[in-house]
């Protein structure tokens, strides 16, 4: 009995001591301390591969510490990584932040990484000579209530009176990994996406499809975040230098990439195909960089505007009230 209740004690004192561990960084098992930083295999998310390649986080954390990255397809995950634990911080669309910060997430945005960078294209072959077109055609966005999705949506709506099958309306939604896009339009499988770079400069390139609207006439193009740096509540109340110190990476990341865009290009097309095998050509590239603005620099009332524009959509079932979410002080 004697023994049964020690081994109880010990497992108890265990789960005890992983808890009070969980706030901050994990520590690998030789002791060390031990984060990890995700990204999407966007331009969008260039920030994150270029600290990643020049092992910026390196001279911005306490020594010894190892630094691991994950890779994402969507913000769903992102987000579920984030929530968890799986990740320290990292770089995701503006949406999902949002939407899950609205769903009770303790979460904070504690800067940008661009702004941006989405593209309406039509399939080439699919007769749409203006957005009006899309009436009764198909789409593909990301994920349902994704940035692209709801700046595409917007646009529709405002301008053009055109909605979704989701909200009565008449153009047909389906999702998909943007890298797969341009054989989608090759098979004809959809007519239209809403595209975050590089992957429309993919489908100019390869001829699949044209520009239907460029950035900076798709809803919030040039001015709302295409991506921000997310860490959590707990993170930043418990150890706000650690969260300097990620932040401070991500910004020597940024000015890197302003101050050296030719090398920082190389360095994206050689992460996007280690990530997604799909190797981008330095045109490809270009025509990309030039619908980008890499920035640290957060506006919450851009946010807020976008995320009125999501529950306008009825992607949210309560109007959005983003006080909290935004903390610009490790970037000022």
């Amino acid at each position: 009995m004697k023994k049964l209740l020690l081994v109880m004690a010990f497992v108890t004192l265990s789960l005890v001591l992983a808890a009070c561990g969980s706030s901050e960084e994990s520590a690998s098992s030789d002791g060390s301390k031990e984060i990890t930083i995700g990204y999407f295999p966007n331009i969008n998310h260039v920030a994150g591969m270029v600290a990643e390649e020049k092992k910026l986080y390196a001279e911005t954390l306490p020594d010894g510490t190892k630094v691991n990255y994950k890779y994402f397809p969507g913000g769903a995950a992102f987000m579920t990584a984030i929530e968890t634990g799986e990740i320290e911080g990292g770089l995701v669309g503006p949406g999902p932040a949002m939407n899950h910060f609205i769903s009770g997430a303790k979460i904070n945005i504690v800067a940008a990484g661009s702004t941006g960078g989405t593209v309406i294209m039509a399939r080439k072959g699919a007769n749409i000579e203006a957005p009006k077109g899309l009436k009764d055609k198909t789409f593909i966005s990301p994920h349902v209530g994704c940035t692209h999705d709801v700046q595409f949506e917007t646009m529709m709506k405002e301008e053009f009176g055109i909605t979704s099958e989701r909200i009565d309306g008449s153009m047909k939604h389906v999702t998909g990994k943007p890298a797969t896009y341009h054989s989608m339009f090759v098979a004809g499988n959809v007519d239209a996406a809403t595209v975050p770079e590089p992957w429309a400069s993919v489908i100019e390139a390869k001829g699949s499809g044209e520009v239907l609207v460029d950035t900076a006439d798709v809803a919030y193009g040039e001015t709302l975040p295409a991506a921000v740096f997310v860490t959590s509540q707990d993170l930043v109340k418990n150890n706000p230098d650690m969260v300097q110190s990620i932040v401070d990476a991500h910004k020597k990341a940024t000015e890197f990439i302003k101050d050296n865009p030719e090398e920082a290009k190389t360095i994206a097309i050689d992460k996007i195909k280690d990530i997604t095998d799909q190797k981008l050509s330095k045109s490809v590239i270009d025509n990309a960089w030039e619908r980008i603005d890499f920035t640290y620099e957060v506006n919450g009332d851009v946010l807020q505007d976008f995320a009125n524009s999501s529950y306008e959509l009825e992607f949210l079932k309560e109007k959005p009230d983003l006080e909290g979410l935004v903390d610009t002080s490790f970037v000022e």
